[in-house]
């Protein structure tokens, strides 16, 4: 395949990697924030008053520790990701140019601007993701009522 499609999927790769570091800092810190306020909170007020504050603080730390669970499951699947031109059917790492834009195999980021274009990062556990893998240069499928033709898959 083409040198130019490595370089996009090399700077694609780069985007995610930012992403999911990005979250990984933000789930840290705020794990870190939460942990903390639940150590300063003193048994001070009533007692279900308290409780109720203490299991508040318990549930917005384990939220924090599923948020970055997730980006490290995130970084890891980047990780062991082949991001060299391929030819034959999508998989994890592909790029797929369709009618309707170009879809990058890899985590479920969304809308991403890269170079001043726009892809579309999704995982293949998606709903759009499931319904590219496998699919090749000229193949069709609907989905959500839109018709996608593929173009190429690098």
């Amino acid at each position: 395949m083409d040198e130019p499609y490595h370089t996009l999927k090399v700077s694609l790769l780069a985007a995610c990697r930012r992403y999911v570091d990005e979250r990984t800092t933000n789930a840290q810190q705020a794990l870190a924030s939460a942990s903390d306020a639940a150590a300063d909170d003193t048994k001070s007020s009533a007692g279900d008053k308290f409780e109720t504050t203490r299991e508040m603080m318990q549930q917005e730390i384990a939220r924090h520790q599923q948020l970055l669970t997730d980006a490290e499951r995130m970084g890891q699947l980047l990780a062991s990701l082949d991001a060299r031109p391929h030819s034959g059917p999508a998989k994890l790492g592909s790029l797929v140019e369709t009618n309707h834009g170009t879809f990058f195999l890899a985590i479920s980021i969304g809308r991403l601007e890269v170079k001043g274009n726009t892809y579309w990062v999704v995982s293949t556990a998606s709903p759009i993701g499931s319904r590219l893998v496998g699919v090749q240069a000229g193949s069709r499928f609907s989905f959500n009522h839109t018709e996608y033709t593929i173009k190429q898959v690098t």
